[in-house]
């Protein structure tokens, strides 16, 4: 229909048509096919969309809502499987939020709709026919900025967003059998994040693992263990681990080098029973 426009695959065009769009006083829905594909777009995220608040001193907005389907686990190799997700998180005037439920696939796209300026959602790939859930008919919307706590524990904090999270139900579920009681946080939200639920779940546990599937060094973990060092440092009983893929261009298509690479339940059952007996 109308509404809906088959797009040239010029990732550049489409948010730079977008931000246009927004301007103009629509609220467009750009999809970019695959994260990896994004960085065309890049100088138009980030130095139009992500900043015409501030250099218009708030005169202009720019309410356009950017779909990223992102992650690995699919066999979709080098350019179908990458995590890009700490690349934005890192700038100011973008809302980075990840969904890990079909209820807050909807909750958040409908929170991006209704906000003044660029969001952009992280879509777990692999979810699309990995997570299964219900999703509440009517109007919800999930607030940005908000974390949920997906499993109340009193051992350890383990915090995670998308597909990471979802697997990391799994693995509590997993620990459990062995007296392991895990909290979990679904961050759902990167930038801006939920600095007061971390920090609650880190001073009630004192011990925090953050996982994703980003690659190790400089990925998104790395600021919220930075976070948990400044402002949590005094309740914590263990060092501050992260479980996250290696340091390697991205996910090999060879399926036994790709399930190398990816991070599943029973790492992370693996990384939470190591930190507990810290």
């Amino acid at each position: 229909g109308a509404r809906v426009i088959d797009s040239p695959l010029a990732e550049s065009s489409i948010i730079g048509v977008g931000i246009g769009a927004a301007l103009a006083g629509l609220l467009p829905i750009c999809e970019i096919q695959f994260a990896d594909f994004i960085y065309p777009a890049f100088n138009q995220i980030v130095n139009e969309a992500a900043r015409m608040y501030y250099r218009s001193a708030g005169d202009w907005h720019v309410p356009l809502v950017i779909r990223v389907p992102y992650g690995g686990g699919v066999g979709g190799g080098l350019y179908h499987s990458q995590s890009v997700e700490s690349l934005f998180a890192h700038q100011p005037g973008l809302k980075v939020v990840v969904p890990s439920t079909p209820a807050d696939a909807k909750g958040l796209i409908k929170a991006a709709l209704y906000d003044p300026n660029p969001v952009i959602i992280f879509e777990p790939k692999k979810g699309y026919r990995g997570i299964k859930g219900d999703v509440p008919e009517g109007e919800i919307i999930t607030s940005i900025g908000a974390a949920r706590i997906a499993r109340s524990g009193g051992d350890v904090s383990v915090f995670a967003y998308g597909m990471m999270a979802h697997y990391a139900e799994q693995a509590a579920e997993i620990v459990a059998a062995d007296g392991i009681d895990a909290e979990i946080i679904d961050l759902r939200t990167l930038a801006p994040v939920d600095r007061e639920s971390i920090l609650a779940s880190v001073k009630k546990t004192g011990k925090a693992l953050i996982v994703y599937e980003d690659n190790l060094t400089l990925g998104y973990g790395a600021e919220v263990a930075a976070l948990i060092a400044d402002d949590g440092f005094e309740y914590l009983d263990a060092p501050v681990r992260r479980l996250a893929a290696p340091d390697v261009p991205a996910t090999p298509y060879s399926h036994p080098m790709q399930d190398f690479f990816m991070i599943n339940p029973e790492k992370i059952a693996a990384a939470i029973r190591e930190l507990a007996a810290y």
